[in-house]
């Protein structure tokens, strides 16, 4: 655990992100870039999965998906979601939370491209959150594909594609002995950060 003279700091907190996102790399034995992602249908029934994160800067964080799956859906439906880092091996997480808006098409056709080819024909067989007959029919989709587009350059289908959650609310969280944990919370309004400790 961390200790007292390692306390968060007011200050950018996209900077202290990054720092923490650069140890996480170091110390995470996997997937150092795993969120949970939360959204919501227009009448608030909530749900969530791991995620990975692609990008993140200024504009926001980026992750990937298929727009036709439930968590697609919810998207379109609600634009607004939460994000949540856990590393364990740090003892910390952030919560972000924010709107998200789709990335442009020709940001998810480079990353698409940038995939290993059994990524890409993958995620080209699947209709993703939909029910599925047998694992056999899937994998047949994925052969088909394969036979059809032997180097794995198959096209993105333009219902993947990429959203960027804009950042509203960043809080960041230390674990402390005896449960006496750390929280700041920043908020932004007005293109400024504003920051305060909350109670554990």
């Amino acid at each position: 655990m961390k200790s007292e003279q390692d306390a968060i700091p007011h200050g950018d907190p996209l900077a202290l992100f990054e720092t923490w996102l650069a140890e996480a790399r170091a110390s995470e034995p996997n997937d150092p870039n795993a969120m949970a992602l939360a959204t919501a249908t227009p009448d608030g029934a909530p749900s969530v999965r791991m995620v990975l994160l692609k990008e993140h800067g200024p504009a926001g964080f980026v992750f990937y998906t298929n727009a036709e799956s439930r968590k697609g859906g919810e998207i379109r439906a609600n634009p607004r979601a939460a994000l949540l880092f856990h590393w364990k091996s740090l003892g910390r997480q952030v919560r972000i939370e924010g709107p998200l808006e789709e990335v442009p098409a020709a940001m998810a056709d480079a990353y698409f491209a940038s995939r290993h080819p059994d990524s890409r024909l993958g995620s080209a067989a699947s209709d993703q959150s939909r029910p599925l007959d047998a694992r056999a029919t899937y994998l047949a989709r994925v052969a088909a594909l394969r036979e059809a587009y032997p180097d794995g350059a198959v096209p993105r289908p333009p219902h993947w594609t990429g959203f960027r959650l804009a950042p509203e609310r960043i809080e960041f969280w230390i674990s402390r002995a005896h449960r006496l944990h750390e929280r700041r919370l920043f908020t932004r309004a007005g293109g400024r950060w504003a920051s305060e400790l909350l109670y554990p």
